[in-house]
């Protein structure tokens, strides 16, 4: 394998896909890789939504000169072209090769699972090669960009030996949260805190759940939202409510409640099948875990604990915004033959920098009181003052703050908690994560152990429950990041000092952004935020920064980003790509059908009078099966493409 740069893209098709709002895949993200010699590199880590505004973005380039400018302007903050890279790898339109996945080598399997699986496994390949691991990737689904057919595969476990892997089929229980988002109309991470915040509760038959369904078909919707509505009748008919909230909002936390047990049991039966016919010893193996489900921290706590893993494998970005990296890492693997090679997960801190600081407080000069240095007698007199932002360097990957665009507040009061929800518009029983100095972790934490990418949940020990309100949730257990002054020598030095002067050494930490809106990535928008939330101080590049003269200041929402390029498609590019791709005026309706059931499956290339003519039999043959497909295909389109349009204006998607 030649040395040099790659480049892993995990996007959506360009061309008809945007011109019709058809996607398959979201969150999607770029990764810069370095081979040199045995020895690979990751550079940096793009998550687009970052760029473009629109979280999780999920929306097509226009083309492929679109595509390729994006790029560019990427790989430019290296001083690189798509010209210097050895090969590019992850989206058909830009692909150099196709050498590099996985489908040939395990055909029963998703390719997509197998992408979130080497994301974990081979965060250290010393560890790959050397001792046991178990791996398992489980999400709600695949998307079929590079695997054309995605019907009967499964998601993927492992073990792997001394770098020797053996797959097989797993469950999920990923299919059953996403049956609960549909269902309520509420994010995965929204039901999994609102289970935890009220004291409501009801009652459902959890073994006959798990034996009339088997949650592994996962190109259907229909079994987990047939089970899901079981547990709804079963818990609603025995509901229990919490005084402190509503009707509703009892019924779908005590339904989660069920949910999350009911998902604990299908990862324990995978746990214990895999520990038995692989004559696994738990504590003598590692624990990898990817793919969406593995951002349920009380699952992965849990099953740490249960079965006595000896470490925890995850990356920061374990679901879809890391398949660049797990396409990348399987890529290596494959094409060094299997063989070994060197690679170290970095650090979490792998997005863009931005040292326009000067610059946008200069244009925001009648706003600012003053800007002084860092000084720790200062910053804790900050945070007993109230949040601060938090801005330094390189932002992190993932969905989590991790200390580099944070929202920083002191632990020790619940006040903290109502003002950073206030500030990003949440619900006022949405909890406030810490991070912790990983010395301290299990003085103030049962069963603790190093969390540095806040997947795990541990529960506040006994005696300093009182002291730390802000963080913990009803069952006093918090999901923690614990963090060294390798990680992050700057926020090390700030929970340092604040541990000396209270004896607590956390804070809370939550995400630096507003409500609907991807992280903030940019000074620009940090300066927004605060002067939109009246937050006094920020410290931005290790600089303290105080804010005056809120009221002058005239925006109301976030900072737009680079989404106008994503939100309209110009009349004569979209005539063009309609001349171009579908010369035979297929209507949108037939069209949408044509992507949407991804009949491109069968080689049907509607560029010719043949194929659209097989795609106009194929689709007027579903319509006729099914009388209401026509109407629900056009309010499909409708809806896609309000959303699309609204995007600048609301940040939702």
């Amino acid at each position: 394998m030649k040395d040099g740069y790659y480049l892993s893209v995990y996007v959506n098709p360009v061309g008809l896909q945007r011109v019709l709002n058809v996607t398959y895949r979201h969150d999607a993200n770029v990764s810069l890789w370095l081979k040199r010699g045995d020895r690979v590199t990751l550079v940096a880590h793009w998550e687009i939504e970052r760029i473009s505004g629109q979280k999780q973005h999920r929306t097509p380039f226009l083309d492929l000169d679109h595509l390729r400018g994006f790029l560019d302007e990427r790989l430019a903050d290296h001083d690189l072209t798509l010209a210097d890279m050895t090969e590019i790898w992850g989206t058909p339109d830009v692909d150099t090769t196709d050498d590099y996945h996985l489908g040939d080598e395990h055909p029963e399997l998703a390719y997509h699972a197998l992408s979130h699986l080497y994301s974990a496994l081979l965060l250290d390949t010393e560890k790959y090669f050397s001792g046991t691991t178990l791996g398992f990737a489980v999400d709600r689904g695949p998307e079929f960009v590079i695997e054309r057919v995605v019907k009967d595969k499964w998601f993927v476990g492992c073990v792997v030996r001394d770098g020797e892997i053996t797959v097989f089929p797993v469950q999920s229980p990923a299919p059953l949260y996403g049956a609960a988002k549909d269902r309520f109309r509420m994010r995965e991470g929204t039901l999994m805190a609102l289970a935890t915040a009220t004291k409501a509760h009801g009652q459902c038959d959890r073994d006959a759940i798990l034996d009339e369904f088997v949650f592994d078909d996962i190109t259907s919707l229909t079994t987990p939202a047939t089970a899901l509505e079981r547990i709804v009748g079963q818990v609603g008919s025995t509901l229990v409510s919490d005084p402190q909230f509503t009707a509703e909002e009892s019924l779908v936390s005590a339904v989660m409640k069920e949910v999350q047990a009911i998902s604990v049991r299908i990862m324990e039966r995978n746990v214990e099948t895999a520990i038995e016919r692989h004559d696994i010893d738990p504590t003598r193996t590692r624990l990898a875990l990817a793919g969406g489900y593995a951002l349920n921290c009380p699952t992965n706590s849990h099953l740490m604990d249960k079965y006595a893993f000896s470490e925890l494998l995850a990356p920061p970005c374990v679901g879809d915004d890391g398949q660049s990296i797990g396409m990348a890492l399987a890529a290596f693997l494959k094409k060094c033959g299997g063989r070994h090679f060197s690679f170290r997960f970095p650090t979490a801190y792998l997005g863009s920098g931005d040292t326009s600081l000067d610059r946008v407080l200069e244009q925001h000069a009648s706003f600012v009181a003053d800007v002084t240095d860092y000084d720790d007698a200062t910053a804790i007199a900050d945070l007993r003052n109230g949040p601060v932002v938090w801005f330094n360097g390189r932002s992190e990957i993932g969905p989590r703050a991790l200390g580099n665009r944070s929202l920083l507040a002191d632990p020790t009061t619940y006040t903290s908690k109502e003002l950073l929800n206030q500030h990003k518009q949440r619900e006022w029983w949405r909890p406030v994560a810490p991070v912790v100095l990983e010395e301290h972790i299990d003085t103030w934490f049962e069963n603790a152990r190093p969390s540095p990418y806040m997947l795990e949940t541990f529960t506040i020990r006994g005696a300093h429950r009182t002291k730390i309100p802000a963080v913990a949730h009803l069952d006093y257990s918090a999901r923690v990041q614990t963090l060294t002054a390798e990680q992050n020598p700057a926020l090390h030095r700030l929970l340092r000092a604040f541990h000396d002067a209270t004896g607590v050494p956390m804070l809370c930490n939550t995400s630096l952004n507003d409500k609907g809106e991807p992280i903030i990535e940019k000074v620009a928008e940090a300066v927004n935020f605060c002067l939109r939330k009246r937050i006094e101080v920020a410290y931005l590049n290790g600089r303290r920064v105080r804010f005056t003269n809120f009221g002058a200041y005239p925006e109301t929402e976030p900072l737009p980003r680079d989404h106008t390029r994503f939100t309209s498609v110009p009349r004569e590019a979209e005539q063009r790509i309609r001349a171009a791709l579908n010369p035979h005026g297929l209507p949108d309706v037939y069209l949408y059908r044509y992507l949407h059931d991804n009949l491109m499956v069968d080689d049907i290339d509607i560029t010719t009078p043949e194929g659209a003519q097989a795609v106009r039999e194929a689709v007027d043959a579903q319509f006729a099966a099914d009388p209401g497909l026509r109407a629900y295909s056009e309010n499909r389109m409708r809806e896609r493409g309000q959303k699309f349009a609204s995007l600048g204006a609301t940040y939702a998607f």
